[in-house]
């Protein structure tokens, strides 16, 4: 089923590359072409276009692919891997410049090519969320009222190592006021219910993904929330969006990804780190902040300033249209 799913997104990638191609030849008055990876295959049409164009070519990195593709096995094709790390560095060798959404990314791109590179993270936008709110109308839906509300809000996929969660809920079994919740959809989320059900958790809730301008509503019900992925190099290079709106809504983070944002919620003092794919480390974690609410609130306050100083989607707007304006002057 994976190795369908994969090919079925390869088949959608070449597609939207042809399709894409033929749109942007019908776009007379044109100043700069913007590209962005994933999907990898587009920036190649980006980067014809801006030539035949004559305009210069901006070429976004939001994943490190195909090296992520690679690291989690979803990427086994030798052929298909050297043809993909060809064009990835063909396009960094060939771009104007290279954007990048997290500094763990500058290095793997100019080691590969790229000339000049422009860091402008992901962020969040502060005014989309309320810290003083306590969400009690997402509690009363889900009956998580007098719970301690830990959320992981995000794709359930291969990468995000939920089975850890789950290990570390059987652990917290003996803490009944903490609830675990897991919101969101994805490939995994039916093996995770049916092992929570076989682990006889009641200490976990899953949740129905929720569209973004709802997510705030989501995160005002949680005391703190989970960052997990695989505890893989490659993901130490990484800024997870899900952290930047867990700060902004004034939430602790339990961080179980090692490197760049865990740097970044040391800086913040907004969270506490698990050492990745350590159950008893999570669960550890958990409990600390159960144990100690008013800690928990202050380190989420420091992530809403941090995130308001830092991070604003407002000011990374800022820094974006300047590299425009620049790179059409």
């Amino acid at each position: 089923a994976l190795h369908r799913s994969f090919v079925h997104r390869v088949f959608v990638f070449f597609s939207f590359m042809l399709s894409s191609f033929v749109v942007g030849l019908r776009v007379r008055k044109v100043d700069l072409v913007w590209g962005t990876s994933p999907p990898l295959f587009q920036g190649w049409t980006a980067w014809l276009l801006a030539r035949l164009k004559r305009v210069p070519f901006l070429f976004e990195v939001r994943d490190l692919w195909p090296a992520f593709a690679i690291a989690v096995g979803v990427l086994t094709d030798r052929t298909f891997i050297r043809m993909s790390e060809w064009l990835e560095r063909f396009l960094y060798r060939h771009a104007d410049r290279v954007m990048v959404n997290s500094p763990g990314f500058i290095a793997h791109v100019t080691g590969r090519g790229a000339r000049r590179v422009e860091l402008v993270p992901n962020g969040a936008e502060p005014g989309m969320f309320d810290p003083a709110d306590n969400g009690e109308a997402f509690r009363a839906s889900h009956h998580l009222e007098n719970k301690f509300v830990v959320l992981y809000a995000g794709a359930h996929g291969m990468s995000n190592d939920l089975g850890v969660v789950l290990e570390a809920a059987g652990l917290l079994a003996d803490r009944p006021e903490v609830q675990v919740v897991f919101l969101g959809d994805g490939k995994e989320k039916a093996g995770l219910q049916a092992r929570a059900a076989e682990m006889g958790l009641t200490n976990v809730t899953f949740v129905s993904p929720v569209p973004k301008n709802e997510m705030a509503l989501a995160l005002a019900g949680a005391d703190a929330c989970i960052a997990i992925l695989k505890p893989l190099e490659e993901y130490k290079t990484t800024y997870p969006n899900k952290v930047f709106d867990y700060m902004a809504a004034g939430r602790p983070v339990v961080c179980a990804i090692d490197g760049v944002i865990r740097e970044v919620i040391a800086a913040a003092g907004c969270g506490i780190f698990a050492q990745p794919g350590d159950p008893a480390a999570l669960a550890k974690v958990i409990r600390s902040l159960a144990n100690d609410p008013e800690r928990s609130r202050r380190m989420g306050m420091n992530g809403r300033r941090y995130v308001e100083a830092h991070f604003s989607r407002s000011m990374l707007a800022e820094k974006l249209a300047h590299i425009l304006e620049e790179m059409t002057a």
